[in-house]
């Protein structure tokens, strides 16, 4: 039976460890070549200088069964860095089909509390790491489309977003906007690319990785034998999915994933509208409007979803 990425060159950006490694591993088992990137700093917050290592074990572990892997050492924040990792994948496999986003480092505090390093560490790694692969990759398609007679092309964005974007993480002002930034870049590279076969969407995982150990301090793995839930491997089939011919209807979407559990997320509705019969409310209007509206709501509540903090396996 033919593999569904057979074919396929695919990059997995922060594919050391954690989350990015079970991408990578499971790209591979579906038959695409994989670029392995990865930094392989010993801190999740960015620290510690770097090492091939991470990257090299996983591509080993790829060709250990069969399959194609190359290693790459390198941040992807870095503008030239990232146009090398896409010319690299092309050099190796002739293209690139496939590119999954998910390097990043943490850096918390509370808004109060955060230095301006703070801030700008984490935003530079993930969102600026998640454009910087974003626009060498889609020149690459873009220019493989418009080559004579080429027509649309195959290509396969999956960015990594959090539920700390969309419930509002208290100590992590930096990882929540850097985290809705890159579902802003996912939406708008989604209408850009379209019209050249690519489509690009972004994923929420709950996992056990090195970022959260702190997170689910309260929840630890199993002990009798059954699967973790928040085992990265219960993600990396849903970027298999979308990085697949059979998700080529798939664009622009949201969705959020953890063991067991696949939830599409839809754009925010509208939850109440008032309107006026002048030109403009005025002050009073609006305080007698909205004022009773929100009081009616729980203390605190913000635009989310107040589902996606309750999602459980079904």
């Amino acid at each position: 039976m033919s593999l569904p990425l057979a074919g396929l060159s695919a990059i997995v950006t922060g594919a050391g460890r954690g989350l990015g490694r079970a991408e990578a591993l499971e790209l591979a088992r579906l038959g695409a070549a994989v670029v392995v990137n990865d930094y392989g700093q010993p801190g999740r917050d960015g620290t510690g200088g770097s090492s091939a290592a991470p990257a090299e074990s996983v591509a080993e572990e790829i060709r250990a069964v069969g399959g194609r892997a190359t290693a790459h050492l390198g941040d992807v924040a870095d503008f030239e860095t990232a146009r090398a990792l896409v010319d690299l994948a092309v050099r190796e496999y002739g293209k690139l089909d496939v590119l999954v986003n998910n390097a990043g480092i943490l850096r918390d505090r509370m808004v109060f509390s955060m230095s301006e390093d703070e801030w700008d560490a984490v935003i530079r790694v993930h969102l600026k790491g998640h454009f910087n692969t974003t626009r060498f990759a889609a020149e690459h398609w873009r220019m493989r489309a418009k080559a004579s007679g080429a027509g649309p092309v195959y290509g396969r964005i999956v960015n990594t977003s959090s539920e700390a974007f969309l419930a509002g993480s208290a100590g992590q002002p930096n990882y929540a906007a850097a985290k809705g930034g890159i579902v802003g870049l996912t939406t708008s590279t989604a209408s850009a690319l379209a019209k050249y076969g690519v489509t690009a969407n972004v994923i929420c995982p709950r996992a056990r990785t090195r970022m959260t150990e702190d997170v689910f301090q309260g929840a630890p793995p199993p002990q009798d034998g059954t699967v973790d839930p928040l085992s990265p491997e219960h993600v990396a089939p849903l970027v298999g999915y979308l990085a697949s011919p059979a998700a080529a209807g798939v664009n622009g979407r949201l969705l959020v994933v953890h063991g067991g559990m696949v939830a599409v997320m839809e754009r925010p509705r509208v939850a109440a509208k008032y309107d006026t019969a002048k030109d403009a409310f005025t002050y009073a209007e609006l305080d007698e409007t909205l004022t009773p509206y929100f009081a009616g709501r729980p203390r605190g509540e913000t635009f989310a979803s107040p589902e996606i903090l309750t999602l459980r396996r079904g």
